[in-house]
């Protein structure tokens, strides 16, 4: 039994879902979204909440119960709020400028990396040694992020590279005489 299916999801002020079909599709002050359940769960729209009941008693129908409830969560999150990730850059000489839709990044390499921003997402450098990705899409936000850490992944010796604001880069202690 989906224990987070049973919780109905709520939507803030200023965003309105309709249902067709399968598609739901949510619109609020930061864009429109819509996303499409499979056969085996039943989505109802009642003023500001959205409901998701599975549609019979196989385990795939409640798999897809959960399932469709989170999404239907993360698209109500992602027009209220958005979706960000922080980026730190560690290193000697590495640095990153938003220019438009490309992201340089100086990351030790003999050359300048240009890492084109897709359309969606919107990637700002607050210093030159942070990177913020915000979105409506937690997915494609989350893709971005990754796609920009894996220039230069943090090494565990130094802790030089790109990491993820939170994360916490296990150090490792280097050759001894």
């Amino acid at each position: 039994m989906s224990r987070i299916g049973k919780k109905p999801v709520e939507m803030p002020s200023g965003v309105e879902a309709s249902v067709s079909g399968q598609t739901v599709t949510v619109k609020g002050p930061k864009g429109t979204r819509s996303f499409t359940a499979t056969d085996d769960v039943t989505i109802t729209v009642d003023g500001n909440v959205i409901t998701v009941e599975p549609r019979g008693k196989s385990k795939r129908a409640k798999q897809q119960w959960g399932m469709s409830r989170t999404m239907l969560g993360n698209l109500v999150t992602g027009v209220s709020a958005g979706f960000k990730k922080e980026l730190e850059i560690n290193g000697v000489g590495y640095r990153a400028q938003a220019q438009g839709n490309v992201l340089k990044l100086n990351l030790g390499y003999s050359h300048e990396v240009n890492f084109d921003v897709p359309e969606g997402v919107t990637v700002t450098t607050p210093k030159q040694t942070e990177v913020v990705v915000e979105g409506i899409d937690q997915q494609l936000v989350g893709q971005v992020a990754a796609n920009i850490r894996e220039w230069r992944a943090p090494e565990p010796y130094k802790g030089k590279g790109i990491k993820y604001k939170d994360e916490y880069i296990f150090r490792k202690e280097g050759k001894k005489k």
